[in-house]
């Protein structure tokens, strides 16, 4: 069955960086765009990047843009979040879920917008 796996979340102090993984078995991974998104404490869960299948194409949110960056290996069915000169406020669960189709829509920011999900890893941003 369709399986998302995350990983790579923890602890890091602001200014520092973190690459997360999602590990994804079940699909051609080739197929499908991946969206990332977070949720933080006592936050609704909020759209942070988008990466077509191909890796060709990827799409922010403004408050990321700049210092996140999206990428992806087909081949090793792994997408991966790396994050840098992260702020208190990037704490939050991250997710990773599957785009309905290869590319990312215009409601890609949008949680209904996409099909399965992961179960998410924490990230914290504290001194």
């Amino acid at each position: 069955q369709v399986q998302l796996v995350e990983s790579g979340g923890g602890l890091v102090q602001p200014g520092g960086s973190l690459t997360l993984s999602c590990a994804a078995s079940g699909f051609n991974l080739d197929s499908f765009g991946i969206g990332w998104f977070r949720q933080g404490p006592g936050k609704a869960r909020e759209g942070v990047s988008c990466i077509e299948n191909s890796g060709g194409r990827t799409v922010y949110a403004d408050f990321v843009k700049g210092r996140f960056v999206a990428s992806r290996d087909n081949h090793k069915n792994i997408v991966y979040l790396q994050m840098y000169n992260l702020r208190p406020e990037d704490t939050a669960v991250y997710y990773c879920a599957r785009c309905l189709g290869s590319y990312c829509t215009t409601r890609w920011e949008i949680p209904a917008s996409m099909g399965y999900w992961g179960k998410g890893t924490l990230v914290t941003v504290s001194s």
